[in-house]
């Protein structure tokens, strides 16, 4: 099934392992961990999973990790990225093709350990339904990780920009056009969180991520070696600290059954 993403997904394809990317992918995982025991292996679905940064990054520490995602292009990525890992990772992880609206028949196995969905809930006109179907998935104790456009800042990157008629509109709306070239929803914390409460889940911890690089060029490449280091640590520092976060592009919600 098309989603709004799907006429920017050559953009977005494009883009990995740029500066801004780098920074998204490095600190969603950062902040993960962190509610993420290391043993015994846990049971992982990444929900929108796309060329699989994330569902790679556990299945390398030892998890099993389903990955479902509606790109065909994408699961190709992911598909040559999992051939060149050991036998014993590739044994781990499972991927499917299909679009979250169709997440019940295509993972019809519930009880996930870690369900993640990031940057999916924007390109929903309606997050209710998603919503609905990755509580479904998540196991008693489990925990769903949520990665969205913060509605909160919406007004930042043009303000900053200086397009004053843009950051204006910005306050007052939930929509805005985002680098790849897609009209997508953002989604305010407090009202996120009332959503995820409706189907039996309680925010249990939130970030921000790209506090600081979320105006670098699309095609910025990242610094090497310590630079990036730093870097990532006060990108890393802000998006864990009032009042940073709350103004970050993006926002990290830790959700689990209530």
């Amino acid at each position: 099934m098309a989603t709004s993403f799907t006429p920017g997904e050559e953009r977005w394809r494009g883009r990995l392992g740029t500066l801004r990317q780098v920074v998204r992918q490095e600190l969603v995982a950062r902040q993960l961990a962190a509610h993420l025991p290391g043993t015994p292996a846990l049971r992982v679905l990444d929900v929108g999973c796309g060329q699989g940064t994330q569902l790679l990054r556990l299945a390398r520490l030892g998890h099993h990790a389903t990955g479902v995602d509606a790109s065909a292009a994408l699961l190709a990525d992911l598909t040559a990225a999992i051939e060149e890992e050991p036998v014993e990772l590739r044994e781990r992880v499972r991927i499917v093709h299909g679009d979250v609206a169709e997440l019940a028949d295509l993972v019809p196995d519930a009880g996930f350990d870690a369900v993640l969905c990031h940057g999916v809930l924007m390109y929903f006109e309606d997050p209710g339904p998603p919503l609905a179907a990755l509580a479904r998935t998540v196991a008693p104790g489990g925990l769903v990780s949520l990665l969205v456009r913060n509605g909160d800042a919406l007004a930042m990157r043009p303000g900053l920009q200086g397009d004053w008629e843009m950051a204006e509109a910005a306050f007052d709306r939930m929509s805005y056009g985002n680098r790849i070239g897609v009209t997508a929803r953002a989604d305010r914390l407090t009202d996120l969180a009332a959503a995820l409460a409706g189907h039996g889940l309680a925010v249990r911890a939130w970030y921000g991520v790209r506090v600081f690089t979320d105006l670098a060029a699309s095609d910025a490449p990242p610094p090497e070696g310590a630079e990036l280091d730093t870097l990532l640590a006060c990108e890393e520092r802000a998006g864990r600290t009032d009042p940073y976060r709350g103004v970050a592009a993006l926002t990290h919600v830790i959700a689990a059954p209530a």
